[in-house]
């Protein structure tokens, strides 16, 4: 959908997390319907938690989360990738073989196991058969309207792995730190034991496991 005429967009920006809750495919589709006068900038959800400190724009965080608790970095996602990876284990993680869960297919579920109240659409970019984790991108309501999705209603999430924008520490192997995933709906913070630290040219390549919300 596009929005003819349109040259100039709003000061204002969404938090670039493409969740569909307004009714757009997307937040910058949102922004343009926007400017066009055919939305609202508190049909966005998040509206009144980001309008309030103009100096925040897209892709830029406070360093605390909903609740006020600081965390050390943003896990944003690798290079190229449209989020910070996921990875994933079924409840029933003998699904991912019986219903064959492979690269490109849509899984729909809620983290129940580290707490959190929202369900979320991943995009499966690998699947192991034997042990039934599956590595993911977190991606907008919008992928599972018109597509085959393969329900596994509730997941352990064993790891992140992406690129960290530090706001308070930076990451440190083997050490237990705050980080948000830039993709957090909920904007909590998690918690995770760093396993992996690699200094690219793009930046720190970070990978994150035993996730809880604390």
């Amino acid at each position: 959908m596009t929005c003819s005429g349109v040259t100039e967009l709003p000061e204002w920006h969404p938090p670039g997390k493409d969740c569909g809750a307004c009714g757009a495919q997307n937040c910058q589709e949102f922004l343009l319907l926007v400017a066009a006068g055919e939305k609202e900038k508190s049909d966005c959800p998040f509206y009144e938690e980001t309008h309030e400190n103009s100096s925040l724009t897209e892709g830029e965080y406070s360093g605390k989360d909903v609740v006020g608790q600081a965390y050390d970095f943003v896990l944003l996602p690798l290079p190229g990738e449209p989020s910070a990876r996921k990875i994933i284990l079924p409840f029933r993680p003998d699904l991912v073989e019986r219903w064959d869960i492979r690269k490109g297919d849509i899984v729909l579920g809620r983290p129940a196991g580290a707490g959190c109240p929202i369900q979320h659409v991943l995009s499966v970019i690998g699947a192991n058969p034997v042990t039934g984790v599956l590595t993911c991108h977190t991606v907008g309501p919008h992928r599972a309207r018109n597509a085959e999705v393969k329900e596994i209603q509730a997941y352990h999430v064993v790891g992140f792995e992406g690129m960290a924008r530090v706001t308070r520490n930076a990451p440190g192997f083997a050490r237990r730190q705050f980080f948000l995933p830039s993709y957090c709906m909920m904007q909590r913070a998690h918690t995770g034991v760093v396993m992996m630290v690699l200094q690219k040219s793009s930046g720190l390549h970070v990978r994150v496991e035993d996730i809880r919300l604390d």
